[in-house]
């Protein structure tokens, strides 16, 4: 039996269904990510699982036991918001071990176990800080320690580095990453942030409308999308009609196509292309942005816009607006896509 399993869950808010008869299941250790739009229904799943909103159907059993109507204090889950949820007069390590002087533990218990947490996130020389004292970062590792250290079976993240700058939000998700490994903890992250998941998880679950439209690896959802919401929302795919699938790819479907933009390349004099890749066809730029060591370029081929992502190799082979070039199609990596 799975470490989690969950049955036909399902939730409303009077006459308004946020989900309904979801099912997955997740093994002992595995980082989870719940990816989607805002308004999806992630969020919601996650405080169901913690039991900070009462399902009406179905059921979550963790560990073989049946958690679905027991309160939060009972599940012996920890949850990490956005907001951080710090105790402003409490410092560091009274707010890391708040949840263990609730379990009435020894002092000398709590000192030890909050010094190991402490360590583990590095947070050494921070213990006797405020959280105004801290830094966002800083302050959201404190409420990640805060939810490590009374050992939870699940841990779960709401979102946590949303208000994060970029820089601190890379290193975090790292951290976060190394210490769920570094304790084997079963852990559900909640993002909208394709990018994050892709980098973080062991399985996405990508969710839209209240319903779980595909999981899978990282990989597999990036390349093998189950439809064209998950193509549209993973990876800039291009997607295109069944009748201009037949003029660019000579390929007969009656759904549309998918094709990532690193698929699709610009010809390159004197070097020598795989069956699997198309004949050249004219294509003109329309517009370009630099992203760092990416080039995205967007393309006008037969009336189709086309994105394209290009190594920035150098300055000087930067294609400009305007320019005629001979796009090729790599054919192994287009793929139709149902509604």
């Amino acid at each position: 039996m799975s470490y989690v399993t969950v049955n036909q869950l399902t939730k409303r808010f009077g006459e308004n269904t946020v989900f309904q008869d979801i099912d997955f299941t997740i093994e002992k250790g595995e980082f989870i990510t719940l990816l989607g739009p805002s308004g999806c229904g992630k969020s919601t799943l996650l405080r169901s699982l913690a039991g900070l909103n009462p399902v009406d159907g179905g059921e979550i059993w963790v560990d073989g036991q049946d958690i679905t109507h027991q309160v939060p204090q009972q599940r012996g889950i920890g949850m990490v918001f956005q907001s951080y949820a710090l105790f402003p007069n409490l410092t560091v390590e009274d707010n890391i071990a708040f949840g263990l002087k609730m379990k009435k533990m020894a002092s000398h218990t709590i000192k030890q176990e909050v010094e190991m947490i402490v360590d583990l996130v590095n947070l050494k020389g921070k213990e006797k800080h405020y959280p105004h004292q801290l830094s966002g970062g800083q302050r959201q590792r404190v409420a990640l320690a805060r939810a490590l250290v009374v050992k939870p079976r699940i841990l779960l993240l709401d979102e946590p580095l949303s208000a994060l700058d970029a820089k601190i939000r890379k290193q975090l998700r790292q951290q976060i990453r190394h210490v769920q490994k570094e304790l084997g903890l079963t852990t559900i992250f909640v993002t909208h942030d394709q990018e994050e998941a892709m980098i973080m998880s062991d399985r996405i679950f990508l969710m839209n409308k209240g319903k779980i439209v595909q999981a899978g690896s990282p990989e597999t959802i990036y390349t093998q999308p189950a439809n064209e919401f998950v193509a549209g929302f993973m990876g800039h795919y291009n997607l295109v009609g069944a009748e201009k699938a037949k003029q660019l790819f000579n390929i007969n479907t009656e759904w549309k196509v998918a094709i990532r933009p690193e698929s699709i390349y610009v010809k390159e004099e004197g070097r020598q292309y795989g069956r699997h890749i198309s004949a050249p066809q004219k294509g003109i730029i329309r517009n370009h942005q630099l992203l760092g060591n990416i080039i995205r370029y967007q393309v006008n081929i037969n009336d189709c816009e086309l994105t394209i992502d290009l190594l920035n190799r150098s300055s000087e082979r930067l294609l400009a607006n305007g320019s005629q070039i001979e796009l090729l199609f790599n054919l192994n990596e287009i793929q139709p896509v149902r509604n």
